[in-house]
């Protein structure tokens, strides 16, 4: 039990309703969820007010309650608060124990390859030693446990609960994915970030944040608000991380391919198998998180995961764990195993020909993804692209621009489309005008498109056309998600006609 006053000293409270002295049990914001004992917050959420389940939630139990406006009918103590996102993010770390004080915390976020650089962080500081934390996009690993993951970054009162096991359990560093929608909710609040992480942006998530500025706003909070014992990790390749280097607190770590400015710098690249070989070159001397110094030199890096994007996350992942003292042999033995994460550039099958599965998502990631076929060797090239469901007509459009662009530069005339009909839910349903959009850019651009209803359908003439050499790329969002099974199950059923 938790003295209910000592808690209310880390926000700003101001208005009480029936205020008492009381101990409570714990803390919950989802009214269905509440114990007996326990402080109610209402949260005003993006679909919902959570007040409209503070009658509910004391019908359940709760003792007290958190609200931006009272509810003189309710007979229960309330406490007014201006923001109570922000009190929520507060009341939970000082309930907790204030647990990312007692850990190694590395905040990463980008568009893209978040999840992957988060994988690969992880991956490097379990192969040095260290007992481990990760939050993402797809699991919340505590040490040996995993928890399937409902949101990118949890809700701040869920996020809190998730680190103060990882104390309990004796982890020492946490790697985890942090969204936009984390920043602008106020969810990372009071997580005391150690190395902080900036890799890329281009537009995404327009949709939740209005427009391009605010998004960019929200995601480099996390760099803008690093204090001044941490550590910012930015990619100078990438015009926006890039321009945050004068924009922080944080002691700056700067990296990159195309420029040779940063402290980091990659070069002698092959990728002529797409999966990368470089050289990491230290170019100025930098300090440790503790307090060692690394002096310039340089070391060779092979990647198992293929992509120009891996090389760009494998920087930003390199970069984090020279910050926490691993050796560059651990980093080298790692980064040659790690086997990277579902849909990310993944090769699901090197025979007669390739294919590869890509989660191609927005013109930062088709971009990326499209440019490592540049590097690579192989005879011809088949797109089989899903186009985005409920994403409208913008998006789809500059997903449709970025794609002409890069088949002009790889001199492919032809592609193959689909929506996915029967594999995608009511929620990223494509609907006639983002078709339309999309053909239209093709159109004009003088782009062949074989449009297919159904992905079964488009993926089985890729594999038709496919010969010796040949590399398929199955590319798109939720409507490719189960790309990769019918690909292979297809191919399975060819058997020995594959690479005719």
């Amino acid at each position: 039990m938790t003295r209910l006053q000592d808690l209310l000293q880390n926000i700003t409270v101001t208005e009480a309703f029936q205020a008492a002295e009381m101990e409570i049990s714990g803390i919950s914001y989802h009214s269905q969820k509440v114990s007996q004992g326990e402080l109610f917050i209402c949260i005003t959420g993006y679909s919902t007010d959570g007040h409209k389940y503070l009658g509910d939630a004391v019908r359940r139990g709760a003792a007290a309650a958190i609200v931006e406006r009272i509810q003189p009918e309710i007979d229960v103590p309330q406490y007014v608060v201006p923001n109570s996102r922000i009190a929520m993010a507060r009341l939970a770390s000082a309930f907790y124990g204030h647990p990312s004080d007692k850990m190694t915390m590395i905040g990463i976020t980008a568009t893209n390859g978040k999840t992957s650089t988060t994988y690969m962080t992880n991956a490097i500081l379990e192969q040095h030693g260290f007992k481990t934390g990760m939050m993402g996009t797809v699991v919340i690993k505590i040490d040996d446990e995993r928890i399937p993951s409902e949101l990118t970054t949890p809700e701040s009162l869920d996020l809190q609960a998730y680190l103060k096991q990882m104390v309990d359990r004796g982890v020492s560093h946490v790697s985890m994915e942090v969204s936009s929608a984390a920043q602008e909710t106020h969810r990372v609040e009071t997580v005391d970030y150690d190395i902080v992480c900036f890799n890329n942006l281009s537009r995404e998530h327009i949709d939740s944040h209005g427009t391009f500025e605010n998004y960019f706003a929200a995601k480099s909070r996390l760099i803008r608000e690093a204090g001044t014992n941490s550590f910012a990790v930015l990619n100078l390749d990438d015009e926006h991380a890039a321009s945050l280097v004068t924009q922080t607190s944080a002691q700056v770590v700067t990296f990159g391919m195309k420029s040779r400015e940063g402290v980091l710098s990659c070069k002698d690249l092959d990728l002529s198998t797409g999966r990368a070989k470089f050289t990491v070159e230290i170019m100025k001397p930098f300090q440790t998180l503790g307090g060692e110094r690394l002096m310039p030199g340089e070391f060779r890096v092979e990647l198992r995961i293929p992509g120009l994007h891996s090389v760009y996350n494998s920087m930003a992942a390199i970069a984090i764990a020279l910050l926490c003292g691993v050796s560059v042999a651990t980093v080298q033995e790692t980064l040659r195993t790690f086997g990277g994460v579902e849909r990310r550039f993944e090769f699901i099958h090197e025979n007669a020909f390739t294919i590869i599965d890509d989660h191609f998502a927005n013109p930062g990631n088709i971009d990326v993804t499209l440019e490592t076929l540049r590097y690579m060797d192989y005879e011809n090239f088949h797109l089989v692209y899903a186009i985005r469901g409920a994403r409208g007509p913008i998006i789809n459009r500059e997903n449709a621009e970025s794609i002409v662009k890069w088949m002009n530069r790889l001199e492919r005339h032809e592609l193959i489309a689909t929506r996915s009909q029967s594999h995608v839910n009511r929620h990223n349903t494509v609907s006639d005008e983002e078709v339309d959009v999309f053909l239209a850019v093709m159109n004009e651009a003088g782009i062949e498109v074989k449009l297919y209803e159904e992905l079964p359908d488009a993926i089985g003439e890729a594999l038709t056309q496919a010969g010796r050499g040949d590399l398929i790329l199955l590319a798109g969002c939720q409507g490719m998600d189960p790309g990769a099974e019918i690909a292979l199950g297809l191919l399975e059923r060819l058997g020995s006609n594959e690479g005719r």
